[in-house]
């Protein structure tokens, strides 16, 4: 019994190790350009209020996938999904890192971003189906780690990467990791998430899209307005997006909770 638990353990390692990576690099990512704007801002000749578009776009697809995520969780396998996002993430970083404009940089901020939104929830649900209910606690705490340390470490790290690399060396370090994650990952990810081929609910997609992405939007904009525009304080546009998305929100709450196979459980 000991034994066959033991063979468990040491075949469960590597797939979880391989998840952490790939949410620790998608996580990190958040913070990992903070240091870097205002090198970005004298490359590419844009202003303050521009280049923090660069965060706000990757939140703002991170939000808006987590919860789509749901859906392909259930419909796609474990390691079809992990290794597509993974190669999605890796498609943004390699686009990233050769940008010549600001506008491909932004598309690549987006494209890596909607990798990055499919691996934090994937990962938490690898480690509800793989760790016993007494190890789950321990499983979520290691997780818990990844989510908070992540992070909190890119402005520190593009800060001293910065010291030797140009900007674009950023995503030049993060590439090689995400292709070793990829490889990885078709050696050990295992199939562990049950796949019921939900129906496409198009109307909770968008609702779900429209309502995280205005909150987000409306809230990112609060003190100024889109991309390319000076701060100019609070203003009423973005205080109208966050009343619409607070809307659109609580009515893809209400149709979750009405119709037989919801994409996000309320009840």
């Amino acid at each position: 019994m000991n034994q066959q638990k033991n063979i468990e353990e040491v075949r469960r390692v590597p797939m979880v190790a391989v998840m952490l990576i790939g949410a620790f690099v998608g996580i990190l990512n958040e913070t990992l350009l903070a240091t870097a704007l205002p090198s970005i801002m004298e490359d590419f000749n844009i202003h303050e209020t521009q280049v923090q578009w660069l965060t706000t776009a990757f939140l703002l697809t991170n939000g808006v996938m987590i919860p789509i995520s749901a859906f392909l969780i259930e419909r796609f396998t474990t390691r079809q999904l992990f290794i597509t996002a993974l190669s999605i993430f890796g498609l943004g970083t390699l686009v990233a890192s050769v940008s010549h404009s600001f506008e491909l940089l932004l598309a690549a901020r987006v494209i890596q971003a909607s990798g990055s939104g499919i691996m934090l929830p994937l990962m938490m649900t690898v480690m509800l189906a793989i760790f016993p209910v007494e190890r789950r606690g321990a499983a979520m705490g290691m997780a818990g780690i990844v989510i908070s340390f992540a992070p909190a470490i890119g402005p520190t790290l593009s800060g001293w990467l910065l010291e030797f690399f140009p900007w674009r060396g950023l995503f030049y370090v993060v590439l090689p990791i995400v292709i070793i994650a990829i490889i990885v990952a078709a050696i050990f990810v295992k199939n562990v998430t049950k796949q019921t081929f939900p129906k496409i609910d198009i109307i909770s997609i968008l609702l779900s899209s429209f309502g995280f992405g205005g909150l987000l939007y409306g809230f990112s904009s609060i003190g100024g307005h889109g991309p390319g525009e000076v701060s100019s304080g609070i203003n009423g546009t973005a205080i109208a997006i966050i009343v619409s998305g607070a809307i659109i929100l609580t009515l893809f709450i209400i149709r979750q909770m009405k119709i037989k196979k919801p994409m996000l459980e309320f009840r």
